[in-house]
């Protein structure tokens, strides 16, 4: 999929706030410079958010509809299906039946509507990736640069 970007959230079927974290545009797509633009134009480093999700929103309310500025707005569930305050759940292994039998349903979850899933890298980096976990699982299964020694380091590193 190209020239595509990731909603945080949605209100009443249309997004509300967008995100910097999913860019998917092919070279050289205007929007790509309407995004520079305004960010050279308008930097605000004491806002949080003013020159990422909301500099995203901010441009395409202006420009969506134009000739020439197609793109597609990705729904949440591609990019979160785990909110950033609960990413320690993608990491820890079952506990239980109970515990066991969630975590098959939301990694089965992730496989059919999400195109990545996001660490949080604050939230997550000190915390090991333990065995059966969902994390555990997508390193297993879609890994492109993973071989069993990466994922050794991965565990423990977290790299």
């Amino acid at each position: 999929m190209k020239n595509a970007i990731g909603t945080v959230d949605v209100e009443t079927g249309k997004w509300s706030r967008l995100n910097n974290a999913v860019l998917i545009f092919y070279k050289n797509h205007p929007l790509i410079f309407k995004f520079i633009q305004e960010f050279a134009l308008t930097f605000n480093a004491y806002k949080w958010g003013h020159n990422g999700p909301y500099l995203v929103s901010r441009v395409v309310s202006r420009v969506s509809g134009r000739p020439g500025i197609s793109f597609t707005v990705l729904p949440p569930s591609a990019f979160y299906q785990v909110s950033w305050s609960r990413i320690r759940s993608l990491f820890m292994g079952p506990a239980d039946k109970l515990h066991s039998e969630w975590l098959h349903r939301k990694l089965e979850q992730i496989r059919r509507k999400s195109l990545a899933v996001p660490l949080w890298n604050k939230q997550s980096e000190m915390i090991n990736v333990e065995n059966g976990s969902i994390i555990n699982h997508i390193m297993l299964d879609s890994c492109i640069f993973c071989n069993s020694s990466n994922l050794n380091l991965l565990q423990y590193h977290k790299i």
